[in-house]
């Protein structure tokens, strides 16, 4: 009975042993068929599978150090009942040894026979004590056994529940990539949108700088228009005053009434007179002339300057640079000319405005200004 016991302790345990041998390679095999119907049923990238690889490995990792864990505690407990099973076969081995030393002293003491015997008896009921421990001991191994199976069954449901949270994983990362991707191209769509942001800006600045500019320009040519107002006002007032001296002058030269003057005084008055009357006629007439011309440029330039400040100033795009550009050149060489013809023909404008033109697409000041000047010059020549 006690040798098939042990023999039924010593073939468990060796099962054991052989099971938690074998466990890892059917664990192994487990994990190889579930990765295989994993990348069967889910079209994945080779980035996602590394990835999912990588993962797999951590959790398979954690689960195998919780399995290892388990196994190291479950040999543990295993070597522990080994351990007993050792004590109770040195136990069983001495007190074969004492029935064997028993019986040769009852084969040589017939004598004390009734009290080996009894001690018998006694080892007897001892062995009995011995015998239910090691049932207990057995059903103890087997509420173990139960235990272990329990364990599996764990496992398994582990196991499952592992595979399920990989499946669900691997949606929650192929639903994180989409995200990802979804935030790059938002990413991209506000990087473009601020790129636009900043050339609006930037053209707004320089819309601004160019109005500031334009407006700046037309307040100089403002200014600079009332001062030629003013010098016009006042060489038209040192005109009429001049006319004035001249009538009075022809006043004064003109004959008159009273005793007749010797032929040499009438020859004398005649040459004083002749002279007078030829050049001062020819001076009033150009005056007069350079005059209206001169009103004509500053009331042009006047009107010029008006409507170009009221296009800056409505004026929100850049497209009409040119024509604005255009028209501030045709009021400087408006201006240019006014000065020219106010200072006459000693005037050093003349000289520097003389020449060639320029080469090029863009007219140049000066033959603006010399053209007005040859335009507005044509008429009183020919008078």
């Amino acid at each position: 009975m006690i040798e098939f016991a042990l023999l039924f302790g010593l073939g468990f345990l060796s099962a054991l042993l052989i099971a938690m041998l074998v466990a890892p390679a059917i664990h192994r095999r487990i994990v190889v068929f579930t990765e295989n119907r994993i990348r069967a049923t889910v079209p994945i990238s080779p980035q996602e599978v590394r990835a999912q690889r990588d993962m797999a490995r951590a959790v398979y990792a954690a689960e195998n150090a919780r399995t290892k864990q388990e196994l190291v505690q479950e040999k543990d407990k295993v070597v522990s009942l080994i351990l007993q099973g050792d004590n109770l076969k040195d136990e069983i081995r001495r007190l074969s040894a004492d029935n064997i030393d028993l019986k040769a002293i009852a084969e040589n003491l017939d004598v004390a026979a009734a009290d080996l015997k009894s001690q018998l008896r006694q080892e007897e009921s001892h062995i009995a004590e011995l015998t239910a421990a090691l049932e207990i001991s057995e059903e103890q191994s087997i509420a173990k056994d139960m235990d272990i199976d329990e364990l599996k069954q764990q496992i398994g449901l582990l196991v499952s529940k592992r595979d399920n949270t990989r499946i669900d994983l691997s949606t929650r990362e192929t639903e994180v990539e989409n995200l990802k991707f979804r935030v790059s191209a938002l990413r991209e769509e506000r990087d473009n949108l601020r790129k636009d942001v900043r050339i609006q800006t930037a053209r707004a600045k320089e819309a601004e700088t160019r109005l500031a500019n334009a407006e700046y320009r037309s307040t100089k040519l403002e200014d600079k228009l009332t001062k030629e107002v003013s010098l016009r006002t006042d060489k038209e007032t040192a005109l009429e005053r001049r006319n004035e001296e001249i009538a009075r002058l022809r006043e004064k030269m003109t004959p008159q009434a009273g005793p007749t003057p010797t032929p040499s005084a009438k020859q004398d008055a005649g040459t004083a007179a002749k002279p007078v009357s030829k050049t001062s006629s020819p001076k009033i007439d150009s005056d007069t002339d350079v005059e209206a011309q001169i009103t004509q440029l500053s009331g042009d330039a006047r009107n010029r300057a008006t409507a170009l400040s009221e296009r800056i100033s409505n004026g929100k795009t850049t497209a009409n640079d040119e024509v604005l550009r255009e028209e501030m050149a045709t009021i400087a060489a408006n201006m240019v000319a006014m000065t020219s013809l106010s200072e006459g023909k000693t005037s050093p404008i003349n000289a520097m405005i003389a020449g060639k033109p320029a080469s090029g697409k863009r007219k140049s000041l000066a033959t603006r200004a010399r053209s007005l000047l040859e335009t507005n010059s044509g008429p009183s020549s020919d008078q």
